[in-house]
């Protein structure tokens, strides 16, 4: 069964990682996916691809901290597409360090990325659900906006700040037909992993009662069930695809 038939998604961050394994997921399940990305090799790379083998992409070179470049992108995307059904706000980085060493540029960069981000793709998207008076908006926090984690001040405040968004669209937007949920991610196999010691990662898989990392296709499967009409009654809840690991 193909969950998203004839359905419209925008997927930011969408040419690697977590993000590429949702929009091939999506694709797989009749879903026309509008690829955002600042990688633009990577990301005609993949609509290409997608589109060879029978799906319908389109590659977007957006920088969703700008506004006008994300409103201008929507409207891109609402008159190829005709609709913009599930927005999935997917695009994250990280700049760690602690506290003691962070610079005022790397707590901006990721809050900037992050979470004002987040804001501006969902406030341009916003609209045309609500004309239409349905809509599925899938957020990406993370474990570490649930439990903190040493080195990420940045980044754990605004995996925390995705959350409290998500809650409270999650009420703003619900009459208008619209859900708004967080999917929390533990360590997934992904080019960002490839950043983080291999002690580190040790550490963790030793909490971890499944006793592996996740991949791309474990978040891909979340975001799928959460754009789905399975998922027709759930709002402002923060899925965490983890494995079991807690703090």
């Amino acid at each position: 069964m193909r969950k998203l038939e004839n359905k419209t998604a925008i997927i930011t961050g969408g040419a690697k990682g977590i993000g590429k394994e949702t929009t091939r997921l999506f694709i797989e399940h009749g879903c026309a996916v509008a690829i955002w990305d600042i990688d633009e090799e990577s990301g005609r790379t993949l609509a290409a691809q997608l589109c060879n083998e029978g799906g319908n992409a389109r590659f977007y070179k957006v920088d969703t901290t700008d506004l006008d470049a994300v409103n201008l992108a929507v409207q891109q995307v609402k008159d190829a597409f005709g609709a913009i059904d599930i927005l999935v706000n997917n695009a994250g980085i990280t700049r760690d360090a602690s506290l003691k060493k962070m610079t005022p540029q790397q707590w901006q960069q990721v809050i900037d990325v992050n979470l004002t981000g987040v804001f501006n793709c969902t406030k341009a998207v916003f609209p045309i659900m609500a004309d239409k008076g349905w809509g599925r908006i899938l957020n990406a926090s993370s474990i570490v906006g649930l439990y903190g984690n040493f080195g990420q001040t940045n980044y754990v405040a605004s995996k925390a700040g995705v959350i409290g968004m998500t809650k409270v669209w999650a009420r703003e937007f619900g009459r208008k037909g619209i859900t708004v949920n967080a999917v929390a991610p533990g360590f997934i196999r992904t080019e960002m992993i490839e950043t983080i010691p291999e002690e580190v990662i040790k550490g963790v898989l030793d909490k971890c009662p499944l006793g592996r990392m996740g991949e791309a296709r474990d978040i891909a499967n979340a975001y799928l069930f959460l754009a789905s009409d399975d998922a027709s009654f759930i709002s402002g809840a923060v899925l965490s695809v983890d494995g079991g690991l807690v703090g």
